[in-house]
């Protein structure tokens, strides 16, 4: 027996990354490192980086929802609400979602920021769930958007960082829809997030900040140490971020009631292709249903998985009535999974 409710689907997938490719054999001319260290590490081949004078965060975002505005087929007026996920702002303040609302000329509509890092995108669609199911919003578009290349260090110093950071942008409407039956109808089923602040150290950008207990954000003695240039213990990231989306996305499809085998597809952060890989593994999960994109862009933190969704509509390996699970891992610690119909 079904009953109706409200609730929330996606009903529009749009994504963009610069034109400019970065190979890992460019990296060689930048530090000491070379192709098969990377792809052995980390799976990547390639990612895009942006170019100066051309194009910021904000200028992704607005590329990749103007896409999701089209595949939802709505005018940008019907929106009620923006969600911004990013790191890596084009300014400190304010956030990157007035710079977009401005952009689309949608002023006077709700524009939030959140940084919760790679798990930004579930993060912001747990939120955007909320809003649109709770009858605040009829559609709200939600975006993972970021310019990593503008803030690593390109030396040798930072390279185990640097290989993995792309440029790039997602975006998705989150749309109200009447559901009768769970088990058929598109919307999303749940979204599941958790955080761990004891491993904030783990990855983590010292500088700028006051946290340093130094009388300024940044000064001359806090560049030269390099504080401002992303930190990060790969080992103690990476066994964790295995098993935290183990855990979490297990947990999600037993409290929806399904086995790994009845969803058709697996967007995970694209982080580490070792870190998907070793999931599946533990999961058991089909290998022809968890579909990676780091290999050509890298790590997009916020962006990667609906920069993934959109590449995997256009590869028409996500239809409609697909049922989707997806997890992420990243700085704070941050993660979460999240289950759907497409």
């Amino acid at each position: 027996m079904t009953t109706e409710s409200r609730r929330s689907r996606i009903s529009g997938v749009g994504a963009y990354v610069p034109e400019r490719v970065v190979r890992n054999d460019d990296l060689k001319e930048m530090m000491d490192t070379t192709d098969e260290w990377i792809r052995q590490r980390t799976g990547i081949e390639e990612r895009r980086w942006v170019s100066f004078p051309g194009e910021n965060n904000c200028d992704l975002a607005f590329k990749a929802s103007t896409r999701a505005l089209k595949a939802a087929g709505i005018d940008k007026t019907a929106l009620g609400m923006i969600i911004y996920a990013t790191l890596s702002p084009d300014h400190d303040f304010p956030g990157g979602g007035c710079f977009l609302q401005a952009r689309l000329g949608l002023p006077g509509i709700a524009a939030l920021d959140i940084r919760q890092q790679c798990s930004g995108f579930l993060y912001a669609l747990s939120i955007a769930d909320q809003y649109v199911k709770g009858g605040v919003y009829e559609h709200v578009l939600v975006v993972g958007s970021e310019t990593h290349s503008p803030g690593l260090d390109k030396t040798s110093r930072g390279r185990d960082v640097s290989v993995l950071f792309g440029d790039g942008a997602g975006a998705v409407v989150v749309s109200a829809t009447t559901v009768n039956d769970e088990r058929k109808d598109p919307h999303v089923w749940g979204t599941y997030l958790h955080a761990d602040g004891t491993g904030a150290h783990e990855l983590w950008l010292p500088a700028p900040g006051v946290g340093n207990n130094r009388p300024h954000r940044l000064d001359a003695s806090m560049l030269e140490e390099g504080l401002h240039y992303p930190k990060m213990n790969g080992k103690k990231v990476f066994t964790t971020a295995v098993r935290r989306m183990s855990e979490t996305l297990a947990a999600c499809l037993e409290r929806h009631s399904l086995t790994t085998t009845e969803v058709d597809l697996y967007l995970f952060h694209q982080a580490n292709l070792r870190i998907n890989e070793a999931v599946a593994q533990q999961l058991s999960l089909p290998e022809d249903r968890v579909f990676n994109t780091i290999q050509r862009y890298g790590n997009t933190t916020a962006a990667t998985i609906p920069l993934g969704m959109y590449d995997a509509i256009q590869e028409g390996k996500l239809k409609p009535g697909m049922t989707v699970a997806m997890a992420a891992f990243g700085s704070g610690f941050t993660w979460a999974a999240s289950v759907l119909r497409y």
